[in-house]
């Protein structure tokens, strides 16, 4: 049950915004709608944020579909902010220049630091020529042209990145995987890089919420060549549509500083994580946290972080960038209480104890192995719910898997939707979600049981890596072994919290956006009974990421 005062909060929230604005600096010398032409004579448009004077700077450049002129307007009683940052809620307000787009770094902060900032329309969006084509290879063709472009302009030094978060950092994959000779280094926070395992089809359960309400938001821009509903809708198998639209992540070998969200599940976090594990950059870092989106990118510590590293690849700065450990770890006890941030050396982290926790009849999880036993719910409605008493403080960090054995009757499918909660004296502790819900659990993990089939090449021990290349619809009395991956989080479990495992067919929240995790959907189980197969030869088991001290 929602608390009346959170839905009041969010009410209080989308009169006011989460976003806190404030006059850019005076000195910031602004060029708007500076043509840029593609390879194929196509004119993109940018806008261009730099010192005054002659001299040369390093670049950072964002580019998006959201238009590079939609930025926060002076009005008689304060500032009119982008409609986003009314409708998500973010636990803290951001704060950034009124020169700041959508999701982009802000010229007030980095232009009086020595850079200029390049801010580009897209093809086929806004202010730019052409017809736009959504996550895809052309968009990061037209960026290996801008960051050409850029590099030779009289106020560059010739050293261009890249930043920016959601989208902007998506569009990174594509630009840098083409490789532009004068890209030194992204920073790509926060941003998805497999649209149909990340997004759309997250264990082949259709997403049903935030894809229609963002391709909604795009209709308008009737340029835009790709819809992604309507792809979505049209193409439920893993296909070479969706591989045309994946970014190649191991050409990728700039210097990268990767932010991975433990609290963006529903969009970003899968992709962010997998990123960092498999471009090919020798120097790359993946900063963690548990935070609102804006809120951590525009924060004093997330910008500080940001400049340290651009100011060692882009200006040559000797400040002991090379020398940071390639993991900034955040542990969070709740969703207002960070545990402890630190070092690490990887992800996941080599000292991890992958413990199996083994499902029982009696709606317990425990280490010792169960007897055969069987339990049913109503598909549709119902959940079944194990839990762990835990014994010692106790941090897991990593992703989960868990693994079951499944029979579905009444039916020849079952969407199954896993949760892992944390409860501390009877009662929940809640954690930062995706879309700004504050009231989300530790992890999650979805499975439509037809796309049970794993690529054994590339699953990992604690990870299941699902083909998605066919449907195998479920037979009557047909047992079959599933396997879930439950995406990344950190998180302290004190002696006595208990672990809560829900399983159930249909999503967590509803969607609604008071008391909901609005734009979240997704599809739910079709009216039958699933019945989970415990024990003995039909192993069940949540694997948890156990971290022992160093």
């Amino acid at each position: 049950m929602i608390p009346i005062g959170y839905a009041f909060r969010r009410l209080a929230g989308v009169a006011r915004g989460w976003a806190r604005i404030v006059e850019a600096p005076p000195d910031v010398r602004v060029e708007r709608d500076v043509e840029v032409t593609m390879r194929d004579g196509v004119m993109l448009r940018v806008n261009v944020y730099r010192p005054d004077g002659d001299a040369k700077h390093p670049v950072i450049l964002s580019a998006h579909p959201y238009g590079k002129d939609a930025l926060p307007q002076k009005r008689l009683f304060g500032w009119k902010k982008n409609i986003q940052y009314r409708l998500m809620r973010s636990p803290k307000p951001a704060r950034f220049s009124a020169l700041t787009g959508w999701e982009a770094p802000d010229p007030g902060y980095w232009v009086p630091r020595g850079y200029v900032l390049v801010n580009c329309d897209l093809r086929g969006f806004h202010r730019s020529e052409g017809e736009g084509s959504l996550f895809s290879r052309e968009q990061g063709r037209d960026l290996f042209d801008v960051v050409e472009w850029a590099a030779g302009r009289p106020w560059s030094t010739g050293k261009v990145g890249m930043c920016g978060v959601s989208y902007l950092a998506i569009a990174q994959w594509f630009a840098a995987a083409e490789r532009p000779p004068h890209l030194s280094a992204i920073c790509p926070w926060e941003g998805f890089s497999d649209p149909y395992r990340d997004l759309c089809y997250p264990g082949g359960v259709r997403e049903a919420g935030f894809v229609p309400f963002w391709s909604g938001m795009l209709r308008s821009e009737r340029r835009n060549r790709d819809d992604l509903e309507k792809e979505q809708l049209a193409r439920p198998l893993l296909d070479e549509w969706w591989a045309a639209h994946t970014p190649d992540l191991e050409r990728i070998d700039v210097p990268a500083l990767i932010c991975g969200s433990f609290s963006d599940q529903n969009v970003h976090t899968r992709g962010s994580f997998e990123a960092f594990r498999r471009i090919a950059s020798a120097r790359k870092w993946l900063y963690t946290h548990r935070d609102g989106k804006w809120a951590a990118f525009y924060s004093e510590e997330g910008v500080a972080f940001q400049t340290r590293f651009f100011d060692h690849f882009l200006k040559g700065d000797e400040n002991g960038m090379e020398q940071v450990p390639p993991v900034r770890l955040e542990v969070r006890d709740s969703g207002n209480v960070v545990h402890e941030v630190r070092e690490e050396r990887e992800w996941p982290l080599a000292r991890t104890r992958w413990t199996p926790l083994y499902l029982h009849g009696d709606g317990t999880l425990r280490v010792g192995a169960a007897s055969p036993d069987i339990l049913t719910f109503d598909a549709a409605r119902g959940c079944a719910q194990f839990t762990w008493t835990v014994p010692a403080d106790t941090e897991l960090s990593g992703p989960m898997k868990l693994r079951l054995h499944v029979e579905a009757r009444g039916t020849d499918d079952l969407l199954l939707f896993a949760g892992v909660r944390k409860l501390r004296g009877g009662r929940e502790v809640f954690f930062e979600g995706s879309y700004g819900w504050g009231r989300d659990l530790v992890t999650r993990g979805w499975l439509a049981v037809s796309h049970r089939r794993m690529d054994q090449t590339r699953s990992e021990a604690w990870r299941p890596w699902l083909t998605h290349d066919r449907e195998e619809k479920l037979v009557p009395e047909a047992v079959v072994p599933v396997e879930i991956e439950l995406l990344p989080s950190a998180t302290l479990f004190r002696t006595g919290d208990l672990l809560r495992l829900d399983i159930q067919g249909r999503y967590f929240y509803p969607r609604n956006p008071l008391i909901g995790q609005f734009p979240a959907g997704y599809l739910k189980s079709e009216t039958g009974t699933a019945v989970l197969h415990l024990g003995g030869t039909r192993d069940a088991h949540l694997l948890i990421p156990v971290i022992p001290r160093k």
